[in-house]
């Protein structure tokens, strides 16, 4: 089995709609109308992610970053090049 791609993320709980906003710098931007109480929006995130990549939710974890807003995320079965094609573009 070939390793996870990962993912960095910069989270925005209670952001109004479920979004992926793009990147700034290193990091994904993401937004979740979720808040940050008891894990909600992790899960909400995490959800959001296996929706855009067209994975199933078990296959993507957090790893890092729990209880800040600064997380890294772990995806299983997409290399790095399926997961770049299916998020948004960075920008040069």
């Amino acid at each position: 089995m070939s390793e996870p791609t990962k993912v960095a993320v910069r989270l925005q709980p209670r952001g109004g709609r479920d979004a992926i906003l793009g990147w700034r710098e290193d990091r994904l931007l993401v937004r979740v109308s979720a808040p940050p109480v008891d894990g909600r929006a992790n899960v909400a995130l995490c959800k959001l992610l296996a929706r855009q990549l067209g994975v199933a939710r078990g296959r993507v974890e957090l790893l890092q970053g729990h209880q800040s807003r600064d997380k890294l995320v772990a995806i299983e079965g997409l290399d790095p090049a399926a997961v770049a094609a299916a998020l948004p573009p960075r920008e040069a």
